[in-house]
């Protein structure tokens, strides 16, 4: 595993963040040892504004049960494990979920597992007092898969924290779920959170 380290800042809350080297990464894909394109292989600002919102909004996930789908390399979930009971950050992917472990152990994080989940084929038992979201509505061929998974969670009365990049293509998405809108921000200029419950 090449590896570099990224420190992240929140206010009192430090993480750091076991990234893939990006030269590396690149060569991996080019050299078809990769199965998928590597999305996962950095952090996108939507991941590091939920990491923000959370260490902000402690309240939203202190001692519940969370789950981060298609986590990439998890910096929700690595800030969630501050406050939370337990947490299950995940990804369809193995290759990301060893970043996440090397991160969990060298910030001294001891109830944070890591799975793979494919949000396309939820497993029946899957269930959580809070789900994290980050950067998920970028392709409008998977709006259909993920409004089934949205209404899957808010049926079980899951607190969903979702944010996302302020995307035109994205936009009848979020207004499908406006109803059930407990709070939204602008986090930044094109990154907006939305807490979406029953």
């Amino acid at each position: 595993m090449h590896q570099q380290h990224q420190v992240y800042k929140f206010g009192e809350i430090a993480v750091t963040l076991v990234t893939p080297k990006q030269n590396q990464l690149r060569k991996d894909w080019q050299e078809d040892r990769l199965t998928h394109f590597p999305f996962w292989g950095k952090c996108w600002p939507a991941a590091e504004a939920l990491a923000g919102f959370l260490a902000a909004n402690p309240h939203y996930i202190k001692d519940k049960k969370v789950l981060e789908l298609a986590g990439g390399l998890g910096l929700p979930s690595l800030v969630a494990a501050t406050f939370a009971a337990e947490v299950c950050c995940s990804d369809f992917l193995p290759e990301p979920l060893q970043y996440i472990q090397a991160s969990a152990e060298l910030n001294h994080i001891k109830h944070l597992r890591t799975k793979i989940i494919n949000w396309q084929q939820l497993p029946k038992d899957l269930s959580a007092d809070v789900l994290l979201l980050s950067d998920i509505n970028y392709n409008p061929s998977d709006f259909d898969a993920l409004n089934t998974m949205l209404q899957h969670f808010l049926d079980q009365q899951t607190l969903i924290l979702l944010s996302t990049p302020q995307r035109i293509m994205g936009k009848a998405f979020i207004e499908k779920w406006i109803s059930y809108q407990q709070h939204h921000e602008v986090i930044s200029n094109d990154i907006s959170l939305f807490v979406l419950g029953r």
